[in-house]
């Protein structure tokens, strides 16, 4: 007889084995898992519970949820990476959830509808500084207020938003929608100061009486590599060249701009320069598969005419041609010389190799200690060696990326928090992450992703308009309902209807199911029927030893 085999945690199942009598060797229990989408997302959004109030078209609701955790949906559904569709299980039916899309829809709609955070604030907060307003600045004044803290934040530029504002190009982050999150912080009783840079953070604390600092200074300054060059005028990086073009200045490129680089910050700089009516093309050290940019950045370019070189190396910039090396990668993948050269005609050089943070203003605070890069040492509560000095977002050791700055705003403010009341901050235990393989979809789920609609290539480049458009309602419910609620309950009743015993108890909408272990035989058809893999079947002996 063959038997079929389903892992349950630590206890193998097989089919012959399933009805065991009166001598039940193991019991149903419900279980609650961590979907993969909750797991992979930087900012901590508990993802499965919006989108559940979402599908039943509780929207407020839903965008409640989500600012738990994330105070910006509108910006994240815009420019996050989301992680968490690469993780979504969904994938391996016929498409990833498109999550990213939902929340814009709820971020959008909530600026439509004029929502406002609903919380209460503890009493007995304490003054804190804030230096820096980007995602990771602006998202700790958020979570500190909403835990009962009076916000401050100095901000060295003349606007709030940091480098979702100069860093992102408004084809992708439209200002409207960026400024009207960051107004919603404002509303709710942080203090921006712009145009006002901290070289002094001691000085800038006692005076203010603040009983604690966090730090979130942006990636601004360009890396910069020895390029020999006869006229420096023509050349310029990254960084700056989006600030000025967000500033409306002329710069005067040229015909042609060649943009050094292959990460996002690259293709961002290829495709305004497009947009100014420049000829752009890339120029980048390793392939394709190698490049740091996300895919879809550089397919995008590709269709609005951004031509790039890849393998290619810049060795010298004379007037209006520069010289370029073709590289080869090696076995590690790793580009090396081949002593072959080319001629590339240029008007205009832009440098996009990288950002670094200026953090050389915290080199006097006693305490504060630095990597190799210039990036501030933290410790797992996101405080500097100084004590009461908190740090985060692109000046950590971290991978940088809007989401993962809004996540360590949210971690900082909570680890500030117990540290200003005189407790301890400890991250709630992780439920184990339910894959794939752990599913037991017995229903048709084929129902794929539903596309957002964008402009042509032929559109975009008249100007700055957003590419990607949103979600309708009823798009934005069709795909929050494709979410498979991996790991939780979503009371489908295929355990109730599949008992043999009726020794399942439905508890009433929202309070899900509930055993009589008197009638239940450990068959198991519950297990086998629950899609989402609610349900484990846990050994007796376990069960007995875990009551003792």
């Amino acid at each position: 007889m063959t038997s079929k085999k389903y892992m349950t945690g630590n206890l193998d199942l097989t089919k012959h084995d399933a009805g065991t009598g009166a001598h039940r060797s193991r019991k149903p229990v419900y279980m609650d898992f961590l979907p993969p989408c909750n797991h992979a997302c930087p900012a901590g959004e508990d993802i499965q519970a919006w989108l559940a109030l979402a599908q039943a078209g509780e929207y407020e609701a839903a965008w409640q949820k989500l600012l738990e955790n994330n105070p910006f949906p509108a910006i994240h559904g815009r420019v996050c990476y989301h992680p968490c569709e690469t993780a979504c299980n969904r994938a391996y039916t016929d498409q990833e959830v498109s999550i990213h899309a939902v929340e814009r829809f709820l971020g959008d709609l909530a600026m439509e509808k004029g929502w406002q955070p609903q919380f209460d604030a503890p009493p007995g907060g304490k003054r804190v500084l804030i230096v820096g307003a980007g995602p990771s600045g602006l998202s700790a004044a958020y979570h500190l207020i909403r835990l009962g803290h009076t916000v401050e934040i100095r901000e060295a530029g003349p606007v709030a938003g940091g480098m979702i504002h100069f860093g992102i190009p408004a084809y992708r982050m439209p200002r409207k929608e960026l400024n009207q999150e960051v107004q919603r912080v404002v509303d709710m009783g942080a203090v921006i100061t712009l145009n006002h840079r901290v070289d002094d953070v001691e000085k800038e604390r006692i005076e203010g009486g603040f009983d604690a600092v966090f730090i979130a200074v942006g990636a601004h300054l360009s890396k910069n590599i020895d390029i020999p060059s006869r006229d420096a005028r023509k050349m310029l990086d990254a960084v700056s060249f989006l600030k000025s073009v967000e500033n409306g200045e002329d710069l005067h490129l040229g015909r042609r701009v060649a943009i050094y680089g292959g990460g996002n910050t690259a293709m961002d700089a290829a495709r305004t320069a497009t947009r100014l009516g420049c000829e752009a093309v890339i120029i980048y050290r390793r392939d394709r598969d190698n490049m740091p940019a996300h895919d879809f950045e550089a397919e995008e370019a590709l269709e609005e005419g951004v031509k790039i070189n890849w393998l290619r190396t810049i060795k010298e910039i004379d007037n209006t041609t520069m010289t370029v090396e073709v590289m080869e990668l090696d076995e590690n993948g790793r580009p090396q010389p081949t002593g072959k050269t080319e001629t590339l005609e240029a008007d205009a050089l832009i440098m996009a190799v990288g950002q670094d943070t200026d953090t050389g203003f915290l080199k006097q605070v006693e305490g504060i200690e630095f990597d190799w890069d210039g990036t501030v040492i933290v410790g797992p509560n996101m405080m500097t060696g100084a004590e009461g000095i908190f740090a985060g977002g692109d000046m950590v050791p971290s991978e940088r990326s809007v989401t993962i700055a809004t996540g360590h705003g949210k971690k900082a403010a909570r680890y500030i928090n117990a540290w200003l009341r005189g407790d301890s901050y400890q991250p709630a235990a992780k439920h184990p992450i339910v894959e794939h393989d752990k599913l037991h979809l017995w229903y048709s789920t084929e129902a794929p992703k539903r596309a957002q609609g964008e402009l042509s290539p032929e559109q975009r480049l008249g100007g700055f308009e957003e590419i990607l458009q949103g979600y309708s309602e009823k798009e934005a419910l069709f795909e929050a309902r494709r979410c498979l609620s991996c790991g939780n309950c979503f009371e489908c009743d295929g355990c109730y209807g599949s008992c043999p015993e009726d020794a399942i108890i439905k508890l009433g909408k929202g309070k899900r199911y509930l055993y009589d272990y008197d009638k239940c035989t450990g068959c198991a058809s519950c297990f086998e029927q629950c899609p989402c893999h609610a349900i484990e079947m846990v050994s007796e002996d376990a069960v007995q030893a875990d009551q003792e």
